[in-house]
């Protein structure tokens, strides 16, 4: 102990500025697919470099290679919870809960009120199947081929159609980084959930009101021939039933009763097997290896769709791509993120080299509104640097999860603010990963419908006059010196 040097601002630094510049390369490199490997390699070499400087100053590799378990074994319970989301979304698919769900909200699309409606619909087809990315390339580039018939601004289609998708990916338990942000912050998923909609609700239904207003001033006639094939292949291809929400229902019941989350969508994913191989006998045949019939056939498709998901052939490329997915595979390069981002936050933390800048960064910031501020502006700030979600995520959770609880402040009130500062921003950087991918398949650049994005830019600002003002901040105990030094 007497031989550890207290590192410098420099050696601080020196692992976030090797991050970055990674992080960048990677995208650069990489594009689209940097978070599917490239970035994994980025943060284990940054965290090489942060446990050579660990080394430097005196700490040993055991103590280093105890701080990576810890802080990877912090994050086993969001792996649990995501490997069962996986399998939910498999057999949701097969089921036909989640083409049930899409068809529902195909119909609320109303040309009088375009923008409103595609808001909405697009919020329910994210949240249903967990993918703001997802929803975009599907139903949002239908909807935007349905903008150009009816004459509407693809601008404002374009900011409707993000704004529906981060809302719905926001609040689905079926999403990575709904999942990510109270594994980064210690809290539990459902209650993640809860909490974040004291602002994710107001802000949407703002929103929207302001979709009405400015759907009231366009005009055009209405062009929905892409919407009426995708219902007509909806209906052609699952028998469509409002008994096929059961699942839902059964989900949405175990979390309002705080049944912990891996049970819950477990259970979740188990009644949606049952369900595929009762109501949806024609799809699994389809699926099934051929000579096989029956209940036999019914087995080895369910079975399948909770391991490595489904790949459907309706007919309609676009839709394919919306129906297919899932399984527990679907969800290892997520893990595999989450592990190496762990690792990295686990090194910098030991080494004390994050609470070296975060003591610099958090002068002057005592109250809660400042808390959040800065934490939000440091997602906004990492969006842009590192232009990646799940670092706007991963990073300012590691740096500021102890600050959080120093300051008498429950932790959900960090995870709401990753979600608030960190995935709702990234699609309004062009340069981000998600504003590349929505640039690539909208075709619309986020620069012309950035201000069109209300949800996206709502949310933020109200979280922090909700801190500034107070409301629905959770507090807790401030711990005493000796219990911090502990």
């Amino acid at each position: 102990m007497s031989d550890r040097r207290q590192p410098s601002m420099l050696d601080a630094l020196i692992p976030i500025t090797v991050l970055v510049v990674l992080l960048s390369s990677s995208v650069i490199l990489f594009a689209d697919d940097s978070s599917y490997g490239p970035n994994q390699i980025a943060l284990l070499l940054a965290m090489g470099v942060a446990a050579i400087i660990g080394l430097k100053n005196g700490f040993t590799w055991k103590e280093i290679e105890e701080g990576i378990v810890h802080g990877i074994s912090l994050s086993l319970g969001a792996v649990l919870i995501l490997l069962s989301v996986g399998a939910l979304i498999g057999t949701w698919l097969l089921s036909g809960t989640v083409p049930m769900l899409i068809y529902y909200g195909l119909k609320l699309l109303d040309p009088s009120f375009f923008y409103a409606a595609t808001c909405i619909i697009c919020a329910i087809v994210a949240m249903s199947i967990g993918s703001s990315w997802t929803t975009a390339a599907t139903v949002g580039v239908a909807l935007i081929g349905v903008a150009n018939g009816m004459g509407m601004s693809e601008a404002v289609t374009a900011g409707a159609i993000v704004s529906g998708a981060y809302f719905g990916d926001k609040i689905s338990p079926l999403s990575e980084t709904t999942n990510l942000a109270p594994a980064v912050a210690g809290t539990e998923l459902f209650e993640h959930i809860r909490y974040m909609l004291w602002t994710t609700i107001p802000s949407f239904i703002l929103a929207v009101l302001l979709f009405v207003i400015v759907g009231l001033n366009a005009s055009g006639q209405a062009s929905l021939e892409k919407i009426d094939k995708m219902q007509r292949l909806l209906e052609a291809n699952f028998e469509l039933s409002p008994v096929l929400l059961v699942p839902l229902i059964v989900l949405l019941a175990l979390a309002i009763r705080k049944v912990p989350a891996f049970p819950t969508v477990s259970i979740g994913a188990l009644l949606g097997g049952l369900w595929a191989a009762w109501f949806q006998p024609d799809v699994v045949q389809n699926l099934a290896q051929q000579g096989r019939e029956g209940w036999l056939a019914s087995v080895t498709v369910v079975w399948t769709s909770l391991f490595n998901g489904v790949t459907l052939d309706t007919g309609n490329a676009d839709l394919d791509d919306l129906l297919s997915g899932g399984g527990m595979s679907s969800m290892l390069n997520t893990i595999w993120l989450i592990i190496c981002a762990m690792s990295f936050g686990a090194v910098v933390e030991k080494t004390g080299l994050l609470k070296r800048v975060v003591t610099v960064f958090l002068r002057g910031a005592k109250t809660a509104g400042g808390m959040v501020t800065r934490t939000m502006l440091t997602c906004l700030g990492t969006n842009l640097i590192t232009a990646d979600q799940y670092m706007s995520i991963v990073m300012p959770g590691r740096m500021y999860k102890e600050e959080f609880a120093k300051r008498g402040l429950h932790q959900l009130n960090l995870s709401r603010s990753l979600e608030d500062g960190g995935t709702l921003t990234s699609p309004l950087i062009p340069w981000n990963t998600c504003g590349a991918y929505m640039h690539s398949v909208l075709m619309v650049s986020p620069l012309e419908y950035i201000f069109f994005a209300f949800f996206n830019l709502i949310n933020p600002v109200l979280a922090i006059i909700y801190a500034y003002l107070g409301i629905k901040i959770l507090r807790i105990p401030v711990p005493s010196p000796d219990v911090a030094k502990t």
